[in-house]
């Protein structure tokens, strides 16, 4: 079992995490809801995007760009397994350390 390293970049995690519960999200609901900076999200975003698990929409409300993300089909598929991979691997039983002889 090999965690995704796309999704395991923390910030990525946390983008991927909001966007599994939305359709899509505009970008500054994003930057806020995660508390990071314009550039942090836009460069794991990117990342996201060119790995295929993040669609990036631009357009206007009104006369203001906005941007939106989307988390695509295969980005939720990559999400679940992670997410799966992640509870097998703090699913197993806890094994004490061998305690010396008294």
């Amino acid at each position: 079992m090999n965690l995704d390293p796309v999704i395991h970049a923390p910030a990525r995690l946390q983008i991927v995490s909001l966007l599994a519960a939305a359709t899509e999200a505009e970008f500054a609901f994003v930057r806020d809801t995660l508390e990071i900076s314009d550039s942090v999200l836009s460069k794991h975003a990117s990342a996201l995007e060119n790995a295929g698990y993040v669609e990036i929409r631009k357009g206007h409300v009104g006369k203001r760009p906005r941007t939106w993300l989307k988390l695509t089909r295969e980005g939720r598929r990559a999400f679940t397994a992670y997410v799966a991979d992640l509870q097998r691997i703090v699913g197993r039983p806890l094994t004490p350390p061998d305690r010396p002889a008294s």
